[in-house]
């Protein structure tokens, strides 16, 4: 059932937060109500994440409420949580194209909203970003404009979100940090010592007079600076005994606040306008529910994360028919690595946060000793994987395409330099569709190439990707790149005998003579049927090529192609400059070829959001724009 726009008595009147502002606390509380019924109709309908939005609903409403925004900064942490804030600040009624080709971006960005303070498609950036903010902020002379890092918990086990704990620390700055914890329980209050020392350090009286006894105690000289983060620590250590808990930010010179309820909008407003003009470092440690206010979220947050269309009354999905159409990528992947395993003891699974969406929990299910969820960390993912297999496994480390780039070092030191057999998968290779320019996974085969010792494929089908891993837990491969896309593959018999593929060998899937056309990974499909056409209405005579390695190509095979074609394309699901196409353009000038090269893939500039066959046509990367390019001499 649909929610009109105007069935609304609050959220109708909020267009921007000034608007939110002028309502009393006491009505919040509804605003929340009918701000988390309009994401659930809104989502119910046009699919997107679901869950961490309903759980921070209270959150934005009193940060939105408190704070001065856009003037004051609020840098989120992945965008997955942000559906209420985008709601709030001018984009309601446009959130009903929300992730749709020329809609509004699946996630905050400046490019849309002087809300959107940030990028935040990758998590834990979030405290270093808000840090730089406030630096500047105060470098500009602007002292009154606040800001304010949301962060998850999730998030927090990112290398990244540690420095900038770290550097808040040690930097001069007014910084709130809200750590957004929607995993951990907490216990209740102990006896009233808890709740009154609580409630008396987040007091506004209790700060300023803190704060004046402070500044006095500078002037007699009796305090500095290195004194002062020592009563810090000390006042931190004494709540943390009375509280019967510990935690990371107490000898961190960063003042610790919680953990509070923060689905309480009355109270949480509260705490947030008496610590809003504290000085120094500041963390409110908030508990909330993951999918708050919709109970089948509630129950199973992991599904409702991006659950597509649902019964907004009943909970119930709507999910289509699948059962005769080719498999995921992502399941020909999770289902081959559990049958390698039952026969290679050494192979073990490593995912940083992402077990369902790479299927590492087929493994995980059948052989839990053998699977590893690190946590959102993909450079430690990578140098721990090295650190198996130096001793001896055999690690298959699934990492999503755009998320490979913050380990892009620990690739290089840890893995490829000393040719450790680390399986790196890529899944959601190439351009992915919604979640645009910060999930699109194009840059991997122009980042890697240059690095030594790599080997570098790309399977045009579920058959050749079930063989290309076995190949690579084979003895002496070294450390080996599969990369393949979101989505599903092209074969409904999918499973296949498990051969070895030669390092380096690509194939020839027709023969021509007017044209050659080499192609990488599944977009060889696309590239089939143009080529098809192309020979129908034009009377071409083209060649087709699956090089499947770009690292290292198969000569042999170039050389053929050098020798025989005066015209030849390319076609890759990746950048197109420095990919595979630039690969066939340098060896052809290495050793004298001078055919005329046209390359496809990704131009140069960031994609924006869309269906997958949207992106293809933006780039004219479709069927229908590589038969263009074929029939034009």
């Amino acid at each position: 059932m649909e929610t009109e726009i105007n069935s609304y008595s609050l959220l109708n009147s909020i267009a921007y937060p000034e608007d939110l502002r002028k309502l009393k606390v006491e009505q919040l509380p509804e605003v929340c109500r009918e701000l988390r019924q309009d994401i659930i109709d809104e989502v119910s309908r046009n699919p997107g994440h679901f869950a961490a939005s309903l759980g921070t609903v209270e959150l934005t409403v009193a940060l939105h409420y408190i704070y001065h925004t856009p003037y004051d900064r609020i840098v989120w942490d992945v965008g997955h949580q942000a559906y209420g804030h985008k709601i709030l600040t001018g984009r309601r009624e446009a959130f009903s194209t929300n992730r749709r080709f020329k809609g509004i971006r699946p996630f905050p960005s400046p490019e849309e909203s002087d809300y959107d303070t940030f990028a935040c498609g990758h998590a834990s950036n979030s405290i270093s970003a808000a840090l730089g903010m406030a630096v500047a902020a105060a470098r500009k002379g602007e002292a009154d404009r606040h800001v304010v890092a949301v962060i998850g918990d999730g998030s927090m086990s990112g290398g990244l979100a540690f420095e900038g704990l770290n550097n808040a620390s040690s930097t001069p700055n007014n910084l709130l940090i809200i750590l957004n914890d929607n995993d951990m329980s907490i216990d209740r209050s102990v006896g009233g010592m808890k709740q009154y020392l609580f409630n008396l350090t987040t007091s506004n009286r209790y700060n300023q007079l803190r704060f004046k006894i402070s500044k006095v105690l500078f002037k007699m000289g009796v305090l500095n600076e290195e004194r002062r983060k020592a009563l810090i620590r000390l006042g931190n250590s004494l709540k943390s005994i009375a509280a019967r808990q510990q935690n990371i930010f107490e000898g961190m010179n960063i003042r610790y606040f919680g953990p509070i309820d923060g689905h309480d909008v009355r109270n949480l407003t509260r705490v947030l306008h008496d610590i809003k003009d504290l000085k120094g470092p500041k963390i409110l440690h908030l508990h909330t529910v993951k999918g708050k206010g919709f109970e089948p979220a509630e129950k199973d947050p992991g599904v409702w994360h991006a659950p597509g269309k649902f019964n907004p009354d009943t909970g119930e999905r709507i999910l289509a028919d699948t059962s005769h159409l080719p498999p995921l990528y992502q399941d020909v992947f999770g289902e081959t690595l559990v049958e390698l395993a039952k026969v290679n003891p050494r192979i073990v699974g490593v995912t940083p946060a992402m077990p369902t969406g790479c299927s590492m929990n087929k493994l995980m299910e059948a052989m839990p000793d053998r699977a590893f969820d690190v946590g959102i960390a993909e450079g430690h993912a990578a140098t721990f994987s090295g650190g198996m297999a130096k001793e001896g496994l055999q690690p298959f480390c699934n990492i999503y395409s755009s998320f490979m780039q913050r380990a892009y070092d620990n690739v290089i030191h840890d893995i490829a330099l000393l040719r450790l057999p680390v399986v790196l998968c890529l899944d959601r290779a190439g351009l992915v569709g919604e979640d645009g320019p910060t999930h699109h996974g194009v840059f991997d085969l122009a980042y890697f190439r240059p690095i030594p010792n790599l080997t570098i494929a790309s399977p045009m089908n579920e058959h050749e990707l079930r063989r290309l891993m076995y190949t690579a837990q084979l003895p002496d491969k070294g450390p080996f790149v599969i990369r393949y896309p979101r989505g599903r593959g092209v074969l409904i018999d999918w499973r296949c005998p498990l051969e070895e593929i030669p390092v380096g060998k690509g194939r020839q899937l027709k023969d021509g003579t007017d044209m050659a056309v080499l192609t990488l990974g599944p977009i060889g499909n696309v590239a089939a049927r143009a080529i098809e056409r192309a020979e129908k209405d034009a009377h071409l005579s083209i060649a087709h090529y699956d090089i499947r390695f770009l690292k290292p190509l198969d000569e042999a095979l170039l050389h053929e192609v050098g020798r025989k074609f005066q015209h030849i394309v390319t076609v890759e699901d990746g950048v197109i400059r420095g990919g595979m196409g630039s690969a066939i353009l340098e060896f052809m000038s290495d050793h004298g070829y001078k055919p005329d090269v046209r390359r496809i893939g990704v131009p140069d500039k960031f994609v924006e959001h869309g269906t997958v066959a949207e992106l293809y046509k933006l780039c004219e990367m479709n069927e229908d724009s590589i038969y263009k390019q074929l029939i034009v001499q």
